[in-house]
């Protein structure tokens, strides 16, 4: 299945869309919302992963509501350094089906699902992590691209 487009603005207001990357593999995923407590974990995970993710020439982009200054404070809070985007509308979670109703304590509401969606080079989704707990996921995701590079 091929990846859908997005153009989607970083914490410093800068575009990026998939022809931006050239690396072998992109790992989108999809979080909640930033500076949330599940999603603090999981992105302090890929963090200190990031090393691990280049060597195997993967770039790690992380997607959710919020704007410019969300993504900045999420960022310097926590001190991370790889690419979060913006998707203030949610048409790319949409796209990517990542959209929609949830249940919290009794409560619906719309929101985004925390997914993961691992790109190759000719921009085809290879493999789609589902209902991700935060704890632990950047290593799964790299024992699936070492995994990967080995075939």
């Amino acid at each position: 299945m091929k990846a859908k487009q997005f153009k989607l603005k970083d914490k410093d207001g800068k575009t990026w869309s998939l022809k931006d990357f050239d690396e072998d593999f992109l790992v989108l995923y999809f979080y909640p919302k930033d500076n949330t407590p599940g999603c603090t974990i999981e992105a302090r995970d890929f963090q200190k992963s990031l090393g691990q993710f280049k060597r195997l020439s993967a770039k790690v982009i992380g997607i959710s509501g919020g704007d410019e200054k969300t993504k900045t404070k999420f960022c310097d809070k926590h001190r991370l350094k790889f690419l979060l985007l913006s998707d203030t509308d949610f048409s790319v979670s949409k796209k990517y089906g990542v959209y929609g109703k949830k249940k919290f304590m009794g409560r619906e509401y719309m929101g985004i699902s925390r997914q993961t969606f691992v790109i190759d080079k000719k921009r085809n989704i290879i493999k789609v992590f589902e209902k991700v707990k935060p704890f632990g996921h950047a290593k799964e995701v790299l024992e699936f691209l070492k995994e990967t590079k080995k075939v």
